[in-house]
């Protein structure tokens, strides 16, 4: 074989090669942008023994006074709560909070001004009725303030 056809032949082989790891790094790119744009193609589907199917009756189910799927108090006003509160955010978030009326109005305020909460109209005065008394301020846990102490000086 003549060193020209050799030369041919490593030319070829190596034209080859770089079609070829061109063609798999177009191919780790395009599966790159498959997976950024769709990232649960690669999750496991759950089997039907995993998925639990939560009913209606489950749903509102109250148990010694709480709304099991919310932790809501179970009074006056709940299905409003529910109904207003729980599309946007938890109801742990609405648990968590202890306001009195006006705190829990002004809340409301709050998101309507800049959380493009809807106007709650007829209902947010039971709303608010409902949330100023089941989560209003708690008075217990830390002590009063301290008032007509004798401080003194430590001497060194």
């Amino acid at each position: 074989m003549s060193f020209e056809n050799k030369f041919k032949t490593q030319v070829q082989k190596l034209y080859q090669r770089l079609i070829l790891g061109f063609g798999i790094i177009v191919l780790s790119v395009f599966a790159l942008i498959y997976i950024v744009l769709n990232p649960y193609s690669l999750q496991k589907s759950p089997d039907e023994s995993e998925i639990v199917d939560i009913t209606t009756e489950q749903e509102d189910l109250i148990e010694n006074g709480i709304h099991i799927a919310t932790g809501f108090v179970d009074a006056n006003g709940l299905t409003e709560v529910i109904q207003n509160c729980t599309n946007c955010h938890s109801a742990k978030l609405v648990t968590q909070n202890r306001m009195t009326k006006e705190g829990w109005v002004a809340t409301i305020r709050w998101m309507q001004e800049t959380q493009n909460l809807w106007d709650l109209g007829k209902n947010e005065e039971i709303i608010v009725n409902y949330l100023a008394t089941n989560y209003a301020p708690d008075k217990k846990g830390r002590r009063d303030i301290l008032t007509d102490i004798d401080w003194y000086t430590l001497e060194e």
